[in-house]
């Protein structure tokens, strides 16, 4: 089992609310889906640099994460150049870098628990009404939080064995491995939580 990301801390960042921070993270998410603006997309990738960089934690730390993150960025926006042309391959890579580096200075500033806590609450409205289970998709968007920064780990440590063969690089010879791997966990993950119950049915029997 991988090791949570989240760090104790004093920042600020971490003594923000779960719940503001992941309204700010979903809202920040939405308006970069509907900007193409590259000096806007550059901007908040360099925001949530300074973001990952205000949890205080160290850069040696995260190394596996940059370097995982700059694989991942490198294969979508080779891709993307090949299919729709270099601006909207500048702009998915800025967008993904964005969203990523926001969504890893929430992991690392805020408890699992908490993150589920919040979402729970927020989304009570809508299972009061019999919408949605809020428990389950809490922990739905509580894992994709967690998986995110994860993926970008495991692209680094794949390439880094691939260097040690003396493979070069390849993105057809990392996104299968990876893919492969991602798999495994989440089915690791999934195992885990259907062992501990979790989240629990409840009793929807007329009283």
């Amino acid at each position: 089992m991988t090791p949570s990301l989240y760090r104790p801390g004093t920042s600020r960042l971490h003594r923000a609310p779960a719940g503001l921070k992941l309204a700010a993270l979903a809202a920040a998410g939405i308006a970069l889906v509907l900007t193409g603006s590259l000096p806007v997309l550059a901007g908040a990738a360099l925001a949530g640099a300074g973001l990952v960089r205000a949890t205080g934690a160290p850069l040696r730390a995260l190394r596996p994460q940059v370097t995982g993150l700059a694989w991942v960025l490198g294969v979508v926006v080779a891709a993307t150049a090949v299919l729709d042309g270099p601006h909207q391959a500048a702009a998915a890579g800025l967008r993904l870098l964005a969203l990523v580096l926001a969504a890893l200075a929430v992991t690392l500033t805020t408890r699992a628990s908490d993150l589920l806590d919040a979402l729970e609450r927020a989304l009570a409205p809508l299972e009061r009404r019999g919408w949605l289970r809020a428990d389950r998709v809490g922990l739905a968007v509580a894992l994709v939080l967690r998986f995110v920064p994860e993926i970008a780990g495991q692209a680094a440590a794949l390439r880094e064995a691939q260097a040690a063969r003396g493979l070069r690089a390849n993105p057809v010879t990392l996104i299968v491995p990876l893919i492969v791997r991602t798999l495994i966990r989440a089915d690791a993950v999934a195992e885990a939580i259907e062992a501990r119950s979790y989240p629990p049915e409840k009793d929807t029997t007329p009283r």
